[in-house]
């Protein structure tokens, strides 16, 4: 299905407007759900081995994992790719990254809650959470990592090294929501005129959602943020919608320029 200008506008209309609803939603924590079961029947996303652990208040998060080594004894410091957050987030999009770097160093892929084989509960969806995912996973692999953060879920990685001192390294690749605070926040609030546009959103939020949603669409920007053709084995590791109320925007506080299409890397070093 080819798309016309005039229907990509319309989506990338739909884009600016559903990363503007998450950004200017007010702050909510998590609400208390049951255990919510991982999505076990999708197709693997990467390599390695499938597995889960629960996170306590949200239910199960999947990740993969190689541990061979370039020693053939999984030796060397892990390395934790993370995925963005959009319509098609899962450990696939990593997957350029995790075929370079298996068997030379213990490989690990993580897939956000509500993404992926994750378990996609009718919960809020708060950067809390998904950073809590991160350091859940660091914690389990129990050693200094290092860990590569894409697009929109590069916050949830950052906030994770502030918080985790065994994250030695942080890369972001094309990371956005990164530019300098107004206010000294970048929360929305009613004097910028955030929470009426909440609001109206809000409104049109699930037939906005549905769009983007659509394969084509999809399709479409994940053409932006890679090179080449977009290979289509992406469609068969997330075939169910994800979490619909998941953050699709991130906001916190760098150096480096507003959505830059560069690699921002971080070291983190223990005080």
């Amino acid at each position: 299905m080819k798309l016309s200008c005039k229907t990509v506008a319309l989506i990338l209309l739909g884009g600016a407007l559903a990363v503007g609803l998450a950004a200017c939603a007010p702050s909510a924590t998590t609400a208390p759900v049951p255990a919510a079961k991982a999505t076990t029947d999708l197709r693997p996303a990467v390599g390695g081995e499938r597995k889960f652990f629960d996170l306590p208040g949200f239910g199960q998060v999947a990740y993969y994992v190689d541990t061979r080594g370039s020693d053939g004894q999984g030796g060397g410091r892990p390395l934790v790719l993370t995925p963005s957050v959009n319509a098609a987030a899962s450990a696939y999009e990593m997957k350029p990254v995790w075929d370079a770097y298996v068997g030379t160093r213990p490989v690990y892929a993580l897939e956000w809650p509500g993404f992926g084989s994750s378990a996609r509960p009718d919960t809020q969806y708060t950067k809390e959470l998904m950073t809590r995912s991160l350091t859940a996973l660091v914690e389990r692999i129990g050693q200094d990592v290092d860990v590569v953060g894409l697009s929109l879920g590069s916050e949830f990685t950052a906030r994770a090294a502030l918080s985790e001192p065994r994250i030695r390294s942080l890369a972001l690749i094309s990371p956005s929501g990164l530019g300098a605070p107004r206010g000294g926040t970048q929360e929305a609030n009613a004097e910028d005129g955030g929470q009426k546009l909440y609001d109206r959103l809000n409104a049109v939020s699930t037939p906005l959602y549905a769009a983007l949603r659509l394969r084509p669409s999809i399709e479409y920007f994940l053409s932006r943020s890679f090179r080449g053709p977009v290979d289509g084995g992406w469609w068969t590791t997330r075939w169910r919608p994800p979490a619909s109320r998941a953050p699709s925007t991130p906001r916190c506080t760098s150096s480096a320029d507003s959505y830059s299409p560069t690699t921002l890397t971080v070291t983190c070093t223990a005080n």
